[in-house]
């Protein structure tokens, strides 16, 4: 339906939720490196539960080994230097939503080369900084699944 990809995150408790989100929405899960864990670690597993075997997981070495895999899909970076709110967007089958680490969010140069309509966010009061990263996958890989009348789910 559609994949979620996560650029260096850092906090192994978020990716084990996000990997948990991915497996019960059935979307395949990047992941971007360097990660700031192992992904053996305890707390990783703990938050994904048993839903590691139930997602599909691919490590990319660097950010243009994941373009270069992306090559011709279209990929919408989630940010909260987005352009448009997330609940505007016409999500497709095949999108890839592209989510920043927790601790700053995606670097400017892969930002800005997204064309402003492919720059989306959440609304959030103006004086925070960001939301939880496992919690804005949920809003946004769910709104997508929405607008395809949760196709697959039960």
């Amino acid at each position: 339906m559609f994949e979620i990809a996560l650029f260096e995150p850092q906090i192994a408790p978020n990716t084990g939720n996000i990997i948990r989100l991915c497996a019960n929405m059935g979307a395949q899960l990047h992941l971007i490196e360097p990660l700031g864990f192992d992904l053996e670690e305890k707390k990783l597993r703990r938050a994904g539960l048993d839903y590691h075997d139930l997602t599909r997981v691919q490590r990319h070495p660097n950010y243009p080994s994941f373009a270069k895999a992306m090559a011709g899909r279209r990929i919408l970076a989630c940010t909260t230097k987005g352009s448009q709110s997330y609940h505007r967007v016409q999500y497709q089958i095949g999108d890839v939503l592209l989510f920043g680490s927790e601790t700053s969010g995606l670097p400017d140069d892969v930002r800005d080369a997204f064309a402003a309509d492919r720059r989306i966010r959440i609304p959030m009061q103006s004086a925070n900084r960001s939301l939880n990263l496992s919690n804005a996958v949920a809003i946004i890989g769910y709104e997508a699944w929405r607008q395809h009348d949760f196709s697959g789910g039960g």
